[in-house]
């Protein structure tokens, strides 16, 4: 059972929002008063962090399962060569977790997940195809739902699951090259886009730094206020169409 409740733990944690909160925080209460020079509204402006704190999550469920596919296609390679010696899935599942053990840590989500399905079958007398559903159901991943599904039809009309395990590990491991590829093909015009936008806000900074003074009509008058507002709205607004642009669905 305690690796069961680190399972429900791992799914239903927090995680680092202490850390992104005061990040985030001291990111939006600068970003304010670069742009308006007044610590009372960059106090105020702060608190727009809890804005983003449903985009953070959406960011760390992808992480969790960017992790998870990776580590599954481990355990494909661990559950092929169990299954072609003539083992059953609980002893295949216990000699995966023993030999990924070695790889990841035992926090992972892979081995929380190892741990669970074997749980599951030795305490709880689950059969293949609760534990495999469930591992489908709570990952959100496609390929490890599409590889269940595939599996637990090969094994209802007796097919050759051997086979069909070696070949989900060599779909898996082609898609993940393609996808790499097209990061690294990406990660470049990114990394520019970043900098574009940043650039305005560095200009201003630098204004500050240099020339004391420069910039007092756009804090001190309605209408340079206005201004700094727009933009500020510009800026964000050319971010987010950015990261939109060069977002590449899996």
């Amino acid at each position: 059972m305690d690796v069961l409740n680190k399972l429900k733990k791992y799914y239903k944690k927090d995680g680092h929002w202490v850390r992104f909160l005061a990040i985030g925080y001291l990111v939006m209460f600068s970003i304010a008063q670069i742009f308006y020079d007044n610590i009372l509204f960059s106090c105020i402006c702060g608190l727009c962090v809890f804005l983003f704190i449903e985009r953070y999550k959406g960011f760390l469920e992808e992480k969790r399962k960017r992790m998870l596919r990776d580590q599954f296609k481990d355990f494909l390679y661990s559950l092929s060569a169990s299954l072609a010696t003539g083992r059953q899935l609980q002893s295949s599942l216990k000699e995966a977790t023993i030999n990924l053990g070695y790889i990841y840590s035992a926090d992972s989500p892979l081995m929380l997940e190892l741990k669970g399905m074997v749980n599951s079958m030795e305490e709880n007398r689950e059969s293949e195809e609760q534990i495999l559903t469930g591992f489908a159901h709570r990952s959100k991943v496609e390929d490890i739902s599409n590889f269940v599904e595939v599996y637990l039809s090969c094994r209802e009309t007796g097919g050759d699951l051997n086979m069909v395990v070696s070949n989900a590990s060599t779909i898996l491991i082609e898609k993940m090259m393609i996808e790499k590829d097209i990061k690294v093909m990406t990660s470049q015009k990114k990394f520019e886009g970043k900098i574009i936008s940043a650039m305005p806000i560095l200009v201003i900074m630098l204004l500050n730094i240099a020339s004391p003074g420069y910039l007092d009509k756009l804090y001190e008058t309605t209408p340079g206020r206005i201004i700094m507002t727009i933009a500020l709205a510009g800026i964000c607004l050319a971010y987010a169409w950015t990261d939109q642009i060069m977002k590449i669905e899996a």
